[in-house]
This record gives structure tokens, C-alpha cells and sequence, in this order.
């Protein structure tokens, strides 16, 4: 995965969820070819939360399972056009993901790598985390 790097600026386009979507599932025959186009002619900047909402649409929109996603998102954020922010972040959450950590928890986890420590009331994120060998996250 690609970090983001400034200096392509003024030259890059950030993109939205759906043209992710459209790219990476070639569901929808007038979109999908123009966010082929978009994506593979320029290079496309694409933000940590649009990540988050692809892997939550591609899994309850579409019903994919979390490794075809994992795939399918490592792979385009490979792309040569691809910068994705913070994606040394997004690469080790996914990661997490392969551990049985959901994306946005694995996300949550990765972004507060800083701080001391995370409290929930999600069991379910405390035990995935244990699993994981993150002991840092503790019951509110």
C-alpha cells in the first residue's frame, strides 16, 4: 500500500466510496468503466474513512467475506495511481482484520497505537484484541 505523499497535490483527485466501489466490483455497467477511467489515468487520493466505508459496504452490501475484501483492498491500494492516507495504518489493520479484528475496530486500534490504552464496553473487541496479543484494550 501506497502512503499519501503531498507533493503530487495539486494534481490529485480524492475519490468518494462509490467510485472505490464501482471500481473494485464491476457491478454497474455506465459507472464502472468511468471509475476504471478515473482511477487507472490520474493519480487518486483516497481517505482512511472512505476505506472504512468500502470494507463495511463490500461486506454488508454486497456479502463478501473478509478475505476476498482484504484482498481486494490491499490490491488496489497497490495500484501505481492509488495514495491511500495513513496506509501504513490501514495496511496493519487489515492485518488485524486477517486476526479476526473487524476493520473499523482494527482501524480504532491502529490509529490510538499513541495512547496508553482503549476502553470499551465491546466485549467483542476486547477478546479479538486478546486474540491478537493487544492487551491494551480494557472494559470501561
Amino acid at each position: 500500500m501506497r502512503a499519501f505523499s503531498p507533493k503530487h497535490g495539486g494534481g490529485m483527485l480524492a475519490i468518494d466510496t462509490n467510485v472505490v466501489v464501482r471500481y473494485l466490483t464491476n457491478d454497474y455497467p455506465e459507472q464502472s468503466p468511468r471509475a476504471r477511467r478515473v482511477i487507472d489515468d490520474r493519480p487518486v487520493f483516497v481517505a482512511v474513512t472512505v476505506m472504512l466505508e468500502a470494507e463495511w459496504v463490500l461486506r454488508s452490501a454486497y456479502g463478501y467475506d473478509q478475505a476476498a475484501i482484504v484482498r481486494a483492498l490491499r490490491a488496489f491500494g497497490g495500484l501505481p495511481t492509488v495514495e491511500i492516507e495513513d496506509a501504513a495504518i490501514v495496511s496493519s489493520a487489515l492485518d488485524l482484520v486477517e486476526t479476526g479484528v473487524d476493520f473499523a475496530d482494527a482501524l480504532h486500534l491502529r490509529k490510538s497505537a499513541h495512547c496508553t490504552g482503549i476502553a470499551t464496553f465491546d466485549r467483542k473487541l476486547i477478546r479479538a484484541a486478546q486474540a491478537a496479543g493487544l492487551g491494551d484494550v480494557q472494559e470501561a
